[in-house]
């Protein structure tokens, strides 16, 4: 069994930057696509940003503020966001998919952690 916990969620300024982590822990043979999505009140749960082993994909909407990254010896995933605005107030959770020790592909989801933007 695969966990996440995610860390570094909170309440910003519109303009200010948090950091987000998420570390997986359990029978991880390989890791392969992470990533954050986030869902605002209201609103459809919405990609945030993805990262291969090779590539990175980000919403529009992030491109040019966020920054997504990994640790491969660490499991964890990074979503570094900067200049944040009212709109990116979410609850954000991230994703991994991964195979175990059977060689099946699967997804795991964090709990989520919530990001808070207002003055």
């Amino acid at each position: 069994q695969v966990q996440l916990v995610e860390s570094g969620g909170g309440l910003v300024q519109p303009g200010g930057s948090l950091r987000l982590s998420c570390a997986a822990s359990g029978s991880i043979r390989r890791l392969y696509t992470m990533g954050w999505y986030r869902q605002g009140p209201g609103k459809q749960r919405e990609l945030v940003a993805e990262i291969t082993t090779s590539n990175t994909n980000y919403a529009d909407s992030v491109k040019g503020r966020f920054t997504i990254s990994r640790d491969n010896a660490k499991n964890t995933v990074y979503l570094q966001m900067t200049t944040l605005k009212p709109e990116d107030a979410a609850v954000y959770y991230c994703m991994i998919h991964y195979s175990n020790y059977d060689y099946r592909s699967l997804e795991v989801w964090g709990q989520g952690t919530l990001v808070t933007v207002s003055s």
